[in-house]
């Protein structure tokens, strides 16, 4: 009890009267060689560990730090074939107002994290000429089409969106369907084929051209598996888009007509008879 009293004292003229600082750091300063020399062996230990580091392990580290020089180098290499490529690639988008299509370069700027909603938005809008339904691509297929034009920005919708169809055909043999977005990322399916459709796995899917939304004959999907379904009346059939969905930055927005596009907006709407249609072909 005198112990528990005594403390309870030192505490309270401590909180109170800061009486106790003094005699604290006296005993901080003699008690700080102790606390010093408890700690001599972990920092000797360390200083060993970095003095006398194995041969072998030095060895290590030198021939991986080699081998990571030699990759820089080759991809240093590869800079130089990949400008020529890219003044490849922009003659080609220079060459696609001979061929009857005017492209423009977006950005994707926002992802639609929804996974029941693939939709992306893009840098460009209706002060670049952008309507509502205009066909969206990357390099390698179909990304999508617009939903909604901004005057700064789009909307694009994508294919594997669950509300979007997009009309197809086998480029083996030109059957012609319709694909449809199922909510799985980079996947559609063709919910419309009969249980003897002339469809195997590796068929490519392009577009068709019909419902005048996208310009026919660039590459959709190709189908993954086809299965039989002998107590319904349809093919259970997945593919895999052709595009990349999830990583393509740089989109290209696509007008498959000659007709000049208008930069005003309040011009382009009263000349675009698609910028009123609904999207979904």
């Amino acid at each position: 009890m005198i112990a528990v009293i005594a403390s309870l004292l030192l505490i309270i003229c401590d909180l109170q009267f800061r009486q106790l600082d003094t005699v604290r750091n006296i005993l901080s300063t003699i008690v700080y060689p102790l606390q010093y020399s408890v700690g001599i062996p972990s920092r000797i230990e360390r200083h060993l560990d970095k003095t006398f580091s194995s041969f072998e392990k030095l060895q290590e580290q030198n021939r991986l730090l080699k081998q990571q020089q030699l990759i820089d180098k080759t991809q240093l290499l590869r800079f130089a074939s990949l400008e020529k490529e890219n003044i490849r690639l922009r003659a080609l988008l220079e060459h696609s107002y001979s061929m009857g299509e005017h492209v423009l370069l977006a950005e994707v700027v926002e992802v639609n994290l929804d996974p029941y909603k693939h939709t992306v938005m893009v840098d460009k809008g209706l002060r670049f000429g952008v309507h509502k339904g205009q066909p969206v691509f990357d390099a390698f297929g179909v990304i999508g089409q617009v939903i909604r034009a901004l005057p700064l920005a789009s909307e694009v919708m994508m294919i594997t969106d669950p509300s979007h169809a997009i009309p197809v055909i086998v480029n083996r043999n030109n059957l012609r369907t319709i694909a449809v977005g199922n909510g799985r990322s980079n996947q559609l399916s063709l919910p419309f084929l009969p249980n003897n459709a002339d469809v195997k796995s590796g068929d490519l899917l392009i577009t068709s051209g019909l419902g005048g939304k996208f310009p026919a004959g660039y590459p959709v999907a190709t189908v993954d598996k086809v299965v039989i379904q002998p107590d319904k009346p349809f093919l259970n059939i997945s593919a895999s888009t052709a595009a990349h969905l999830n990583r393509s930055r740089e989109l290209m927005i696509v007008w498959s007509d000659q007709t000049p596009v208008a930069l005003d907006p309040q011009s382009d709407q009263s000349k675009s008879p698609d910028s009123s249609q609904h999207v979904t072909d």
